[in-house]
């Protein structure tokens, strides 16, 4: 009995290690989140343009008081980067979760910074170089 219990007790650990150790692409996929919000940290708009996607857009669902959804396209988004509107704030970031499903990721994120701290959901697409791409981002204050 003591030893079945013993094949139990490594069988679990095994399995709780196996489901906590992160792949490639998950490891490449934080990297990508931590360069983008380096970035936006920086505000520096010609390395955000490297790490979107041409389709990426900020979905913000009724933030700062507003009752209604937004959508924001990457191009206004990176063109507020450059006139100083977003980012340049010191954060710390702490990529939660990451799902990987073929060619495309989600992760969960939460930024803590001087200005302002929230949660966003993050999706992201592989694009034919084998590059991760934001795609979208859902911010929640």
């Amino acid at each position: 009995m003591n030893r079945l219990v013993s094949i139990f007790i490594v069988f679990m650990m095994a399995l709780t290690l196996s489901s906590t150790a992160q792949s490639p692409e998950q490891k490449q996929i934080k990297k990508t989140i931590l360069a983008f919000s380096k970035a936006g940290d920086k505000q520096d708009a010609a390395a955000l343009e490297k790490l979107l996607d041409g389709n990426y857009r900020i979905v913000m669902n009724q933030l700062f008081g507003s009752k209604e959804v937004a959508v924001m396209p990457r191009t206004v988004y990176l063109d507020k980067i450059r006139k100083g509107e977003f980012g340049g704030d010191k954060r710390t970031v702490d990529v939660e979760e990451v799902l990987v499903n073929g060619n495309t990721a989600t992760a969960k994120v939460a930024y803590k910074g001087e200005k302002m701290s929230f949660s966003s959901f993050i999706v992201l697409v592989k694009d034919v170089n084998e590059s991760w791409k934001l795609i979208s981002e859902v911010p929640v204050m």
